[in-house]
């Protein structure tokens, strides 16, 4: 399993695998590297026809190897990409659905044996959330194929995407704003791309300040208070005391963590009726005033708690509420009261 530098080094030597298979959180990320393998090896002249795109929770394996098999035109190779690759996890899922998994898997497996020499085959697979890690079918076939773990961009690796967005949008940003917004902002691509938009269009050409940032960028508590849920919804109490404290260390103070967490009980709650009632997830995400990438992330940690669970814990949200605000008990003991209480 190598990263995306090692496989940036072999692609620019002209070191070309049958099979590349990339797996992460951060799917905005992923089609960027995808992106990079198809523009450094198909000539844009005949892109259209030898570039075949997939939807790997949907396909059979049948219809992609007939496609991997078919003759380049004009082009020693042709390019198959396979998106959202869900027999890739390890989850068994519905009867139906986990044969079918299954059997993609293996016949895969048997492809890689004897992979077409004129093809290059991507495959990428999509996880639920960054503490998700390859699954066993993807370490499996690390020596069959180049496996490419896609990590979210940390450091001097997120200043430089960063910059050459803000530059491609024709907007200028100083070094010090620059750092100010990357520790601001989630690394997730697709949250990077709307926040730049947004500061882009706020600023209309002049340079980015920092108060700029600081006014129109969310802040990261946010992220912190999904997590949070999230590990509430695997009742793993432990790790969500961990967050609260990480919060608490940051200054944020517990009526405004409660209110945080009211607020993603809220959320969740309509999202699971939304769904529930046969809602798309562009409709929920305009009606709900969501970012389209952060509604899907919500859709999927309400589909965590049944309509019961998320009613009872906004009614304790409600409920420590009162207590924090007519009592002078420890706000620390009682937010923590309320964290076990939603996992009982």
């Amino acid at each position: 399993m190598i990263n995306f530098t090692e496989l940036e080094k072999k692609i620019k030597k002209h070191e070309l695998d049958n099979c590349y298979i990339f797996c992460g959180s951060d799917e905005k990320l992923i089609k960027n590297h995808v992106e990079f393998i198809t523009d450094n090896v198909l000539s844009k002249d005949f892109m259209d026809l030898n570039y075949s795109k997939f939807d790997g929770s949907k396909i059979d394996f049948e219809t992609i190897i007939d496609a991997c098999e078919t003759m380049p035109f004009m082009s020693d190779k042709k390019v198959v990409v396979v998106y959202r690759a869900s027999f890739l996890d390890d989850s068994g899922g519905s009867k139906n659905s986990g044969d079918i998994k299954s059997k993609n898997f293996a016949m895969l497996g048997e492809y890689l044996k004897n992979p077409s020499p004129h093809c290059i085959l991507v495959i990428y697979y999509v996880f639920l959330s960054d503490r998700e890690k390859p699954s066993n079918k993807i370490k499996k076939l690390d020596k069959k194929s180049c496996v490419i773990k896609v990590d979210k961009l940390r450091g001097e690796s997120l200043q430089k995407k960063s910059k050459n967005l803000f530059e491609n949008a024709g907007t200028k940003i100083g070094r010090s704003e620059l750092t100010l917004f990357c520790s601001q902002v989630d690394n997730n691509m697709d949250i990077i791309l709307n926040e730049i938009e947004k500061l882009v269009s706020f600023t209309q050409g002049r340079e980015i300040t920092k108060e700029d940032i600081l006014e129109m960028m969310p802040q990261k508590s946010e992220n912190d208070i999904f997590n949070l849920v999230d590990y509430l919804s695997q009742k793993n109490i432990k790790k969500a005391l961990d967050v609260l404290n990480e919060l608490i260390y940051k200054g944020e103070k517990i009526p405004l963590i409660l209110f945080m967490l009211g607020r993603q009980f809220n959320l969740l709650f309509n999202l699971k009726l939304g769904i529930d009632s046969g809602k798309t997830k562009e409709i929920l995400a305009s009606e709900l005033k969501l970012h389209p990438y952060i509604c899907e992330k919500m859709i999927s940690q309400s589909m965590k708690f049944t309509i019961k669970a998320l009613k009872r814990n906004i009614e304790l949200c409600v409920d420590t509420e009162k207590i924090l605000k007519s009592a002078s008990t420890d706000d620390k003991l009682n937010i923590e009261v309320f964290m076990i209480k939603t996992v009982m």
